[in-house]
């Protein structure tokens, strides 16, 4: 019972429906969700398949497996299961920007709604970040843009929701704990393409082969980026320029954001904004303004000459490859914490080139630790804190300390912004050598 079951339960309620709320856990357990059920009168029972029993809708929250046992059974009994996403899509007023990939996603939803604020044009921004997407239906309105966030949790149920304009960033390995394999988690990330009818826009990365293949499944119209040569129509890098269409929209440097990634999520904004309205003057003013986005290679203090990064947000491999990307070299990177089923060893050469050591925290350490060994020093830190100390201990002024986990949180931490707020109030509380 998290803020986007919550928030489907208001909405079917406004609806007319008559609710029941469930949850593996027992509501003693979540505290906001036993006092908000019992504000709305909602009856709740702990998760089981009777549970389901006399239903005629089932709405899932994103980290609700779409294939558990007895929501299959209720399919075979014909009751449609569907997320909150799905559920909003037909009372949502106003267009749709739906923005997905394994990273980047968050910034780029961000920077999308900034552009268009900047630019004058009226725009809500949710989804997977912050406001659930059924919370949104009561401020839209017709002449608004609805900016969302989606993951591959909120995509795969999707089957009447419509985005206007649709971006795919990447698609890497991840969540195959969930999915089970990167087919079926790409797959799960395609039916936002899927779902797209003639007259829409599908933002695309180039460079990405996955991306490129969602192109073949969409009735929207394609629109291109590449930071690695000129596609047509699109926007792409060239010496250290973003051009659009061959007209010049800024250069790369003046982006307030560090990492080739974030010129890419920058790229696929800057499409978004554009076809939503926004001149590319407009866009490239409001990009020089942009704050990054918290937990996302931020910026967290210099202490002794040495810079601490938090990039909690980096919880899968290819995410940690961006956020090494980034940097130059110098690097003791904190890496662990829940396993998702991912090979790390794609983290070999960049942490043999570019860190001095990987400090390893979490359930995840052994794993990481056998599939690192001989690439990289490694410590066994087991927490953040130790960590963190082991970190200002050993570095030297010009080195840079990177939180980028390649893992999920919920080992030690409630949430990857739990485990961001963390490490940035054990770095803030280091003390200055004298």
């Amino acid at each position: 019972m998290e803020k986007s079951g919550l928030a489907s339960i208001q909405l079917l309620l406004q609806q007319g429906a008559s609710v029941r709320a469930t949850d593996v856990k027992p509501l003693s357990q979540m505290p906001e969700a036993e006092a908000t059920l019992e504000r709305l009168c909602v009856p709740f029972a702990q998760q089981s398949d009777e549970v389901f029993d006399g239903c005629d809708l089932i709405v899932i929250s994103p980290g609700v497996p779409a294939d558990l046992s007895p929501l299959n059974a209720a399919r075979a009994r014909g009751v449609r299961v569907i997320g909150e996403v799905e559920l909003a899509a037909p009372l949502l007023q106003g267009r749709t920007i739906g923005i997905t990939g394994t990273n980047g996603k968050t910034t780029t939803t961000a920077l999308v709604g900034h552009i268009l604020h900047e630019s004058g044009i009226a725009a809500q921004v949710g989804g997977n970040i912050g406001t659930p997407v059924t919370a949104m239906v009561e401020t839209s309105r017709p002449d608004q843009w609805n900016v969302l966030e989606l993951s591959s949790f909120q995509l795969e149920t999707i089957a009447e929701f419509h985005a206007d304009i649709a971006v795919a960033l990447n698609v890497t390995q991840n969540h195959l704990d969930r999915h089970h394999t990167f087919a079926n988690y790409a797959a799960a990330k395609g039916r936002l393409f899927e779902t797209e009818r003639p007259g829409a826009f599908a933002i695309l990365n180039a460079d990405d082969a996955t991306c490129v293949a969602y192109a073949s499944l969409t009735a929207a119209s394609p629109l291109w980026f590449s930071s690695t040569h000129a596609v047509t129509p699109g926007l792409w890098l060239a010496d250290d320029k973003i051009w659009f269409d061959g007209e010049l929209l800024m250069d790369a440097r003046e982006l307030p954001i560090r990492g080739r990634h974030n010129i890419e999520d920058t790229m696929a904004a800057a499409a978004a904004a554009r076809l939503a309205g926004a001149p590319l003057a407009s866009i490239a003013a409001a990009v020089r303004t942009f704050k990054a986005v918290e937990h996302r290679l931020e910026f967290v203090r210099n202490l002794n000459g040495v810079d601490f990064y938090n990039d909690s947000k980096a919880t899968s491999v290819d995410a940690t490859l961006k956020a090494l990307d980034a940097f130059s070299g110098g690097l003791w990177v904190i890496l662990g914490g829940k396993d998702k089923g991912l090979d790390y060893t794609a983290l070999r050469a960049p942490l043999a080139a570019k860190a001095y050591a990987a400090l390893l925290i979490g359930a995840a350490a052994p794993k990481i630790a056998a599939e690192l060994h001989g690439a990289v020093p490694l410590e066994r830190s087991e927490t953040l804190e130790n960590a963190v100390r082991f970190a200002h201990a050993h570095a030297h002024p010009g080195d840079t300390v990177l939180l980028a986990p390649a893992c999920a949180s919920f080992d030690q931490f409630t949430s990857y912004e739990h485990r961001g707020q963390v490490f940035k109030r054990l770095v803030q509380q280091l003390e200055p050598a004298h």
